[in-house]
């Protein structure tokens, strides 16, 4: 069988590709079982003679092995990153779309656990997992026995419009799942497929539940319905969502209204009149600067409540707050738990929702399943948004932001049952494997490995931070950031920049003391090697 037969040749030089396979990774030989290439065109191969053959019955599901005999032992390197495969792959699909964020290309099949492995044959110890979304490692043997259970094959064939259309199983699998996990206060959650259209129809949720409180609960004028259709108030109000510089919610259109971390996000885009509130600025170390942080911190209260007052008399209320816990995006941004009990109390004097996006921080990196749950408010928020490790999206509500009529809420998939069934599957590894205990543990070992680095190259580290494992260090300039990661990327660490000068660590759950101390020791390695 060659090369040619089951995969597309166009704009693509295979005789090219399997030489570079040959430089970098091996011979590419068909007694090879191990040879990626040759596999995957001889299961392409097999699903065609399958379906030529008619059905065939699983009869049995594949064992469950532990993720210690599964995973790999280490970082292994043949080529810089981005390799000769990956730049080829590159130009291929570089002329079908933008390819200017792309940094390397993987094959998910061979990476394990910690582990990513790239097209090249590198294999990296991943601390950044896909931007903080793999909660418990690659192919998790667990999860990957979730696909070859034949009880489960309808769910990923067929798609439901799970607003009108809901499998039999979905109740189910949203109280052993989502609701399982709740945030303290809620027992209603609505999915959606990503963060950004957590948010957006979270934005939605206030703005229609501050109008039915506006208006009594009583149902909408003609006036208001017709003029909602050409996009004139009174049915499109002026209303406003306050959020805070530095903070980052999402890239659709609404969202970017709230979204205050990089220009190149929202150059050109429209966006609405809503008020920017500053995010207060800690000067670290905190115990050092506890006078000026707690000053900080009250000089950004009084303007959250400023900003209210001056939007109020705009005629544009502020219906909503939404802030992180802690600024992801923006740069790894911390406030004190104290600041957000204050602010939470602004939102209820002023009559404004309080949505808390989680959609990084939730899913157990903080140490807790929510790192809002270290507020310890018995009251801590109207809606919560949710998405990266949970696997699917969507937000918690209280029982007043239900919608009051049927398509508020809505959009075709509103999410995706498969989604719910991975994280089912996930949340009981997290249990079993005690696993928040893990992290508390691991994180310990980061940020006290990260402190000890700060000291010994002060010239280059600073501000080291975290919570768990979700911990991050500034550099001294963006540029130096920058560099520091490619170079530990040629050594066999991924890692992820934030804000203009910092480095966001964000592992899997699973990640364990030993692979923090790997990780460490060749960020040592790489900072050594600066100049």
């Amino acid at each position: 069988m060659h090369i040619q037969t089951c995969t597309r040749t166009h704009h693509l030089d295979w005789n090219l590709l399997i030489e570079l396979h040959h430089n970098t990774v091996g011979p590419l030989q068909p007694w090879n079982m191990a040879s990626r290439l040759y596999r995957r065109c001889l299961a392409l191969h097999s699903r065609a003679w399958v379906s030529a053959q008619g059905p065939r019955h699983i009869t049995q599901s594949a064992s469950v092995k532990t993720l210690e005999e599964f995973e790999y032992d280490g970082p292994h390197m043949k080529t810089s990153v981005p390799g000769p495969l990956s730049l080829a792959l590159q130009k291929q699909l570089g002329e079908i779309q933008n390819v200017q964020s792309l940094n390397f290309f993987c094959d998910y099949e061979e990476s394990r656990g910690n582990y990513l492995v790239d097209v090249d044959g590198n294999r990296m110890l991943d601390v950044y997992t896909q931007i903080a979304s793999i909660p418990i490692g690659y192919n998790h043997p667990a999860l990957m026995n979730i696909m070859t259970n034949p009880r489960n094959l309808s769910s990923f064939v067929n798609r439901p419009a799970l607003g009108m259309l809901p499998p039999r199983m979905f109740p189910e699998k949203l109280l052993d799942g989502l609701i399982s996990v709740a945030p303290k206060g809620f027992k209603r959650v609505q999915t959606m497929a990503c963060g950004s259209c957590a948010n957006e129809n979270a934005y939605k949720a206030i703005f229609i539940w501050y109008r039915t409180k506006q208006r009594g609960h009583s149902d909408p004028t003609s006036e208001e319905t017709t003029s909602s259709v050409i996009n004139l108030a009174p049915g499109c109000p002026d209303l406003s969502i306050l959020s805070f510089m530095g903070g980052f919610h999402g890239r659709t259109l609404g969202c970017l209204s709230t979204t205050h971390t990089k220009a190149i996000q929202k150059l050109d885009v429209p966006a609405f009149d809503w008020p920017i509130a500053p995010f207060p600025k800690l000067r670290y170390p905190l115990a050092q600067y506890e006078r000026e942080n707690a000053q900080e911190e009250k000089r950004c209260l009084e303007e959250v409540e400023d900003l209210i007052v001056k939007w109020e008399k705009k005629g544009k209320p502020v219906a909503g707050i939404v802030i992180e816990p802690i600024q992801a995006e923006g740069g790894d941004n911390y406030a004190s738990f104290d600041f957000f009990r204050k602010l939470r109390a602004i939102a209820k004097k002023h009559g404004s929702a309080f949505l808390v996006d989680e959609v990084q921080t939730g899913g157990g990196s903080t140490g807790l399943f929510w790192a809002h749950e270290h507020w310890r408010l018995d009251d801590p928020a109207d809606i919560v948004s949710f998405s990266k490790k949970l696997l699917t999206g969507g937000f918690f509500y209280k029982d007043e932001f239900q919608p009051d009529k049927p398509m508020r809420i809505f959009n075709t998939w509103m999410g995706d049952p498969t989604r719910n069934m991975f994280l089912s599957e996930v949340l009981k590894v997290m249990r079993t494997e005690n696993l928040l205990d893990q992290v508390n543990r691991t994180g310990h070992v980061m940020l006290n490995g990260l402190y000890d680095l700060q000291a010994r190259y002060p010239h280059l580290l600073s501000k080291a931070r975290g919570l768990g494992t979700f911990c991050a260090i500034d550099v001294k300039d963006e540029d130096t950031r920058n560099k520091l990661i490619l170079k530990a990327r040629n050594k066999g660490v991924v890692l992820g920049g934030c804000g203009t000068q910092s480095i966001r660590f964000r592992p899997a759950l699973v990640f364990k003391e030993h692979h923090a101390q790997l990780f460490l020791s060749i960020f040592s390695d790489t900072l050594a090697d600066m100049k």
